[in-house]
C-alpha cells in the first residue's frame, strides 16, 4: 500500500458504499465491508511487516479513516477502533499475545475493538469500574461496560480494569468467546452511527490468565495516554472531518444538479454559494488540521498533543456546523431524507459525546497549552 488515502477511497466506493444506507436504516453492522477490509489488507495496515502486515503508523491510520469516513462514518469509526486496539498490542503486547492476534488478523480477517466506556464514569474511561479478583496467574472479572463498539462482531476487545497496584489500571484483551462475556444487542439504538453496534457488555466471572494482560502490571494508564490517546483522538478527528467533507460532496453536487424551470440551478443562488463555500472551508480546514496533527504526532513534534486535541474538537464541531448548513441548502429534500445529509448530521452528533467528549478534550487542550498535567 503506497497511497493509503486513494486506495481507501477506491475501496470504499466498491465495498463500503453499497452497505452504507442499510447500516443506518437497519442499525446493522457492516459485516460485508469488514470482510472485505480483511481480504484487501486494510485490517493489517498497522501489523508489523515481520508478522505479515504493512507496518504503517499514525499518518496512514489517519488517511485510511479519512477515506472511509468520506463514504461511511460508521465503518470508519469501527475501523479506527480496531487500529487503536492493535497499536496497543504492537507497543505493549507480549510476543505470545502478538503472535496470537496478528495471526488471526492476517490469516483470518479478524479485528479488534475497544470496551472502555463506563456506566458511571462515562467519558472518563480511564477510571474503570470493573471488579477484579486475582488468584495466582488468573484474574476473574465482573462488571459491565456501557457502549462497546462492534459488539459481538469484533473478535478481541481491549478493556481497562483496576490493577493490584493501588491507583493503577491494566489493559486486557478479552476474546469474544470468553466464557461469561455477553452483549446486550437490544440496548443499542443510536441517534447516529447506527451500524456500529455500540451495545453494553456484561462481564460475569470472566477468567483470563496473565497472558491476556497487555504490558506490565499497572501500565494501563501509560498505554492510554501514550498510545490510545494519539491514535484514538486523531482517528476521531479523521472520522469527523471526513464526515464533513462527505457533506460537502453531497450538497455541492445536489445544488449543481437541481434545476429550475428557467434552466438555472440551485447553485446559482448567492446564499447557496455562501453556504457551500462555508461548508467546504470548514471541512477542508478540519481535514488539514487532522493531517497536520497526524504528521506532528508521527514526527514527535513538541506541540503534537495540542494539535491532536484541537483537531479532534474542531472536526467534531465542524461536522455539526456543516450538516446544519447542508440541511438549509438541501431544504425539503434533505429534511425528507431524499439526501443522506440528515444521516450524516446524526452521525456528526456522536462526536460531542464519544469518550473523551469534546468538553473533556477542550479542558485537556487548555491544560496542554498551559503546561499542566492531563487529565
Amino acid at each position: 500500500m503506497n497511497n493509503i488515502y486513494q486506495e481507501g477511497k477506491d475501496f470504499a466506493k466498491s465495498y463500503i458504499l453499497p452497505y452504507t444506507e442499510l447500516a443506518d436504516k437497519e442499525s446493522r453492522f457492516p459485516e460485508e465491508s469488514f470482510q472485505k477490509l480483511g481480504e484487501k489488507g486494510f485490517l493489517k495496515l498497522l501489523v508489523p511487516e515481520e508478522f505479515g502486515g504493512y507496518g504503517k503508523g499514525l499518518v496512514e491510520h489517519t488517511q485510511a479513516c479519512l477515506a472511509f469516513a468520506e463514504t461511511c462514518s460508521t465503518t470508519a469509526l469501527c475501523y479506527m477502533m480496531h487500529n487503536v486496539a492493535l497499536m496497543c498490542i504492537n507497543t505493549y503486547g507480549s510476543d505470545e499475545l502478538k503472535k496470537k492476534i496478528y495471526t488471526d488478523i492476517v490469516e483470518n480477517g479478524k479485528f479488534m475493538a475497544l470496551a472502555y466506556s463506563e456506566i458511571g464514569t462515562g467519558t472518563h474511561f480511564y477510571k474503570p469500574e470493573v471488579n477484579v479478583e486475582v488468584n495466582g496467574e488468573n484474574s476473574t472479572f465482573n462488571g459491565r461496560k456501557s457502549m462497546v463498539t462492534s459488539g459481538t462482531h469484533a473478535s478481541y476487545y481491549l478493556l481497562l480494569a483496576p490493577s493490584v497496584e493501588e491507583g493503577k489500571i491494566n489493559n486486557w484483551v478479552f476474546p469474544l468467546d470468553s466464557k461469561g462475556l455477553t452483549f446486550e444487542m437490544s440496548n443499542w439504538n443510536g441517534l447516529g452511527m447506527r451500524g456500529n453496534s455500540s451495545c453494553p457488555m456484561n462481564i460475569d466471572n470472566v477468567t483470563l490468565d496473565s497472558s491476556y494482560r497487555v504490558g506490565p502490571e499497572g501500565s494501563g494508564q501509560e498505554q492510554v495516554f501514550n498510545v490510545v490517546a494519539p491514535f484514538f483522538i486523531t482517528g476521531l478527528a479523521a472520522v469527523y472531518s471526513g464526515t464533513a467533507m462527505h457533506m460537502f460532496n453531497v450538497i455541492s453536487n445536489y445544488a449543481a444538479e437541481r434545476k429550475y424551470p428557467d434552466g438555472s440551478t440551485l447553485s446559482n443562488i448567492e446564499t447557496v454559494q455562501i453556504h457551500i463555500g462555508q461548508i467546504y472551508k470548514n471541512a477542508a480546514a478540519a481535514r488539514a488540521m487532522t493531517v497536520d496533527a497526524a504528521n506532528a504526532g508521527a514526527n514527535g513534534e513538541s506541540d503534537a498533543l495540542a494539535k491532536i486535541l484541537a483537531a479532534r474538537v474542531f472536526a467534531s464541531e465542524t461536522a455539526i456546523e456543516c450538516g446544519t448548513l447542508a440541511m438549509r441548502v438541501g431544504g425539503g429534500k434533505a429534511y425528507n431524507k431524499a439526501l443522506p445529509i440528515e444521516r450524516l448530521l446524526r452521525d456528526s452528533y456522536a462526536g460531542q459525546v464519544m469518550a473523551p467528549s469534546t468538553d473533556v478534550l477542550t479542558v485537556w487542550l487548555g491544560k496542554a497549552l498551559t503546561g499542566q498535567m492531563i487529565p
